[in-house]
Parts: structure tokens; C-alpha cells; sequence
């Protein structure tokens, strides 16, 4: 199956096309964050150098997040223009478990973190299967200290994904001493030529068009409209402007 797979949902921005268990291309780029003006660019730069046209993709794969929200609604709007105008599938992956794709060892716990700033993170816990990572804690936007006391009750070794684990690193290490294990490199990337094969064995969304960015937290428009209309948290924020 001919799959591009697309992360922005932070600094780095990955395209990868793939075919069954072959990588035919892939670039990460981590020099530029203004992924509204490479990404495209970046698409079609790779399905030509795998020698396909778009004519060619019968599945697109994105990261929908967490994340930045502007980099979120760059793959986003991709995965859905593409997959709508060429009518192929579109499958979508959370940010945080492409991160826990880079990871193989079978039943390791594996937890990706980003950076949300003011000691908040986010991130979430899976366990390593064969078929791919499965939540063992769910994803969340949370603060670093209650995240650890989630952390330190599971009582096993934990590999941390991300580039910004470092950053967190001497308070993961005060808490969880040497359950604490981290990744070099690269794994620390979003690596699409992964989510694509992964991707290609997950089930399409049925419905495009309701696709949106998980930010896993409100937006600055979704909090002011909820404290202009307390009780109505619940009630969809689109709708309503």
C-alpha cells in the first residue's frame, strides 16, 4: 500500500512515503518552524523522489497531536485535502504514540513527552506490543509533578521519548532515580517512515470531514467562549461561532 505519512504537530516536521514494509522516502527537518510554507513543498518533493505521483497514494497517515496548535492544522488540513481530492484512506495517529513507535522492545513502558510550558507537559504512558504502543496511562496536559506521582505507581522501568526530556530530565531522575531510561538521537524525532507503516495497518476514519487537531487542551477561543457561558463546557465551541 503507497502511504504518505505526515507529522508538524511540533518543531520537527517528518514526511516519509512508504510501500507494505518499505520506506521509498523520508526527510525530518528541524531548522524550520514554519511548516505552513515547506510542508507541501516537502510532500511533493518525496512522492517524486519515490518515483510515485499523488495519482499513485491510496493512503495518507497524519499526527494529529497533542502539539502546537498551528503545526497541528498543518498535516491536518493536508491529510484531509489530500485524502478528500484523490479519494484515498486517511488514518490518523496520536503525536505522542508516533514518538512511542521509535521504541521496539517488547513490554517496555515507553512515555513520549513535549514541553507545554510552565512545568506542564504533555504526555502519556504505553506499553510496547507487537501489534504497536498500547496506553497503559492516558494522554494528558498535565503538570510534571502530578505526572510523576501517575509515573513512580507503576514501579517499573520507563524509557522517556522527546526532544524535551532533557529539559525535565533532573526531575524525572529526583522522582524515578534509576527506572529512568532515555533514547539517543534521532529516536528523540518523529521518525514518518514508522507512523506510515504503522498507519497502514490501522483502520480509516469513515468520516474526513469531522477530522480535527486533538491539542488535548482548550484553545484560547474554546476557554474565553466557556467563561462568557458557564455551564455549557460540554457543548461543541464550533457550533456556537
Amino acid at each position: 500500500m503507497k502511504t504518505l505519512a505526515i507529522d508538524t504537530s511540533n518543531r520537527p516536521l517528518s514526511v516519509a512515503v512508504v510501500d507494505g514494509e518499505q520506506v521509498l522516502a523520508t526527510t525530518t527537518i528541524t531548522t524550520q518552524r514554519k511548516h505552513a510554507a515547506y510542508a507541501m513543498d516537502e510532500v511533493a518533493r518525496l512522492v517524486k523522489l519515490a518515483n510515485l505521483t499523488p495519482a499513485d497514494l491510496e493512503r495518507v497517515v497524519i499526527a494529529v497531536g497533542p502539539g502546537s496548535y498551528t503545526g497541528l492544522r498543518v498535516a491536518v488540513t493536508i491529510g484531509k485535502v489530500l485524502a478528500t481530492t484523490l479519494n484515498i484512506d486517511l488514518v490518523t495517529v496520536s503525536s505522542l504514540q508516533t514518538l512511542a513507535l521509535n521504541v521496539t522492545t517488547e513490554h517496555q513502558l515507553v512515555v513520549p513527552l513535549f514541553d507545554a510550558r510552565n512545568d506542564i507537559v504533555f504526555s502519556g504512558c504505553y506499553r510496547i506490543r507487537k501489534t504497536g504502543p498500547r496506553l497503559v496511562l492516558p494522554e494528558q496536559h498535565i503538570g510534571i509533578t502530578d505526572w510523576l506521582d501517575q509515573l513512580e505507581a507503576l514501579n517499573e522501568p520507563i524509557t522517556f521519548v522527546g526532544e524535551d526530556v532533557d529539559h525535565f530530565l533532573p526531575q524525572l531522575r529526583a522522582r524515578l532515580g534509576h527506572r529512568v531510561h532515555t533514547v539517543m538521537g534521532m529516536d528523540n524525532l518523529p521518525q514518518t517512515g514508522q507512523l506510515g507503516l504503522y498507519g497502514e495497518r490501522l483502520t480509516p476514519v469513515i468520516n474526513i470531514d469531522q477530522v480535527v487537531p486533538n491539542y488535548l487542551r482548550l484553545t484560547q477561543a474554546e476557554a474565553e467562549w466557556q467563561d462568557k457561558h458557564p455551564g455549557k463546557g460540554s457543548t461543541n465551541y464550533v457550533e456556537q461561532v
